[in-house]
C-alpha cells in the first residue's frame, strides 16, 4: 500500500497522523504557531490569517473555525492579569487614576495582541486534534438527531 516515490517514514506519518491527534500536543504545538500535525511547519502566513496548508506536511489548516474563542480567551487572561497587577500596586503604591491608567491601559493593550496569535494557535490544534470543522475529513453536521414530534396530538 505504499505510495511510488515515499519513504517507509512518510508512509507511517500519514497513517499515524491519521490514527491519533494527541490533544496536548497540538495544543502545545498551536501555542508554538507551528502546525499541529507535524510541528515543524508556520501556521500563520499573517498576524492571525492561518497559512493554506502546512509547507512541511502538507495539512489543511485554512478549515478552521476559531470565530470568538481565542478573543474570550485573552480577554479572562489579561482580565486576571490587570486586575491582579492593579490590586497589587494600589496596596503597595497608592497612585492616582491617571498613574493607574499609564501604567494598565498600554500593559493590557500590548498583552492581549502579545496573547492572541499564540492563543489562536492553540485553539487550531485543539479543532485539529478533536477533528473538528473540518480537520476530521467529515462536513460539520449536528451529533445528534431530534425526535420528530407528532404535532397532531
Amino acid at each position: 500500500m505504499q505510495a511510488t516515490g515515499s519513504t517507509p517514514e512518510t508512509v507511517h506519518f500519514e497513517q499515524t497522523r491519521e490514527a491519533e491527534r494527541p490533544v496536548g500536543r497540538a495544543i502545545k504545538r498551536g501555542l508554538l504557531n507551528t502546525c499541529p500535525a507535524c510541528g515543524s511547519g508556520r501556521l500563520f502566513g499573517r498576524f492571525l490569517k492561518t497559512v493554506h496548508a502546512c509547507e512541511a506536511c502538507g495539512e489543511r489548516l485554512d478549515e478552521h473555525r476559531a470565530d470568538d474563542f481565542p478573543p474570550y480567551i485573552v480577554v479572562t487572561i489579561m482580565g486576571h492579569v490587570v486586575l491582579a497587577g492593579f490590586m497589587a500596586t494600589e496596596m503597595i503604591l497608592p497612585l492616582s487614576n491617571w498613574g493607574h491608567l499609564a501604567i494598565w491601559v498600554p500593559v493590557t493593550i500590548l498583552g492581549s495582541l502579545g496573547l492572541m496569535q499564540p492563543v489562536k494557535g492553540g485553539v487550531v490544534g485543539l479543532q485539529w486534534a478533536l477533528r473538528m470543522h473540518g480537520f476530521g475529513g467529515h462536513e460539520d453536521a449536528p451529533e445528534d438527531v431530534l425526535p420528530v414530534t407528532d404535532r397532531t396530538a
